[in-house]
Order: C-alpha cells, then sequence, then structure tokens
C-alpha cells in the first residue's frame, strides 16, 4: 500500500541512456511535442509499455478469459484515442508507440486544432489556464485528451474573441 504523503516514481528511465541513436531520438521527439524535459518521453513510454506488457499477458489466458479481458484492453486503448481503428486487436495494442501517446496529450491536441501558433504557445496558453477540456479549466500540458472531448478556450480568456490564429473547428 504505502505511505499516501510519498508518491512512486510513475516513470522508468531507459536502460542505455547514452546511446546515440536514443539520444537524437529523444531530442527530436522534444522538438516536435514541444516537451519540458525528457521525463516526459519517458513516463509516456512507460504507460505505452504497461499496455503492452498487458496485451502480451493476455496471450497465455484461456480463450474464455482472454477474450473478456482483450475486450476491456482494446475499449480502454480506444477510449484514450490512442489508435484509430474501430476493430482492435492485441497486436494493434503491441504495436503501439510512445508517439501515439504524445499525439493525445493537450498540448500537441491544442497545436493540432490550431488554437496556437506554436507547440511552445500550446503549452503556454494550457498552463495560463486559456484552455478547457470539456467546459473544465486544465492547466496540465500532459492531460491525455480522450476521444471525444471537446477543447477549447475558456469563455473568459482574451483568445476567446481573438485568437492567435485561426480556429479550426473539428475537434477529434
Amino acid at each position: 500500500m504505502g505511505d499516501p504523503k510519498r508518491a512512486r516514481k510513475k516513470w522508468e528511465g531507459p536502460s542505455t541512456p547514452w546511446s546515440k541513436e536514443q539520444l537524437t531520438r529523444e531530442q527530436s521527439l522534444l522538438g516536435t511535442y514541444g516537451l519540458r524535459n525528457k521525463r516526459e518521453i519517458y513516463l509516456a513510454r512507460t504507460i505505452v509499455k504497461n499496455l503492452r506488457l498487458q496485451a502480451r499477458g493476455l496471450l497465455a489466458l484461456p480463450p474464455a478469459e482472454r477474450a473478456a479481458r482483450e475486450k476491456q484492453l482494446t475499449a480502454k486503448v480506444l477510449r484514450l484515442g490512442l489508435s484509430d481503428k474501430e476493430e482492435l486487436t492485441v497486436s494493434d495494442v503491441l504495436a503501439l508507440t510512445e508517439e501515439d501517446l504524445l499525439k493525445r496529450r493537450l498540448q500537441t491536441v491544442v497545436y493540432q486544432n490550431g488554437l496556437s501558433r506554436t507547440i511552445y504557445q500550446a503549452r503556454q496558453l494550457i498552463v495560463h489556464g486559456h484552455i478547457t477540456v470539456n467546459g473544465v479549466r486544465v492547466t496540465s500540458p500532459s492531460y491525455i485528451v480522450k476521444r471525444g472531448d471537446v477543447v477549447d478556450f475558456y469563455p473568459t480568456s482574451v483568445f476567446k474573441s481573438n485568437p492567435p490564429v485561426e480556429v479550426k473547428k473539428d475537434v477529434q
């Protein structure tokens, strides 16, 4: 159970932190998704790793129990919006990468929906409280936007009437 005041580490670092290929890949992810530090990459990688671990565990189960748990896992992946397919299989869950999760972060969704000019401005708008998800102000750029969530400006935000760029209306 543990002490409720002491939070556990939610991510695992890389096993080879100084690999040149890994460093260049992480650096490109930092720039592409406007991340603050590599810990955000490690957190996404750990979440996806745990989903894939659950999918691998399903392969060893008896068929009746596997079907029920597979349905739960694929429903969770669909709800998070990590895949565009409507009919997911275990092999689709095993094919997930950390980029699939990074694409669902609020910061990325705000930029892709055209609410900000740059990915870095998206982070600033979120932290300063100008963005809502389903009408609720969210100030965490790492918030995972679920499928069907509506991302917009806060009603009293100065950007509501004067957005930094022309706003696209199709939100997914």
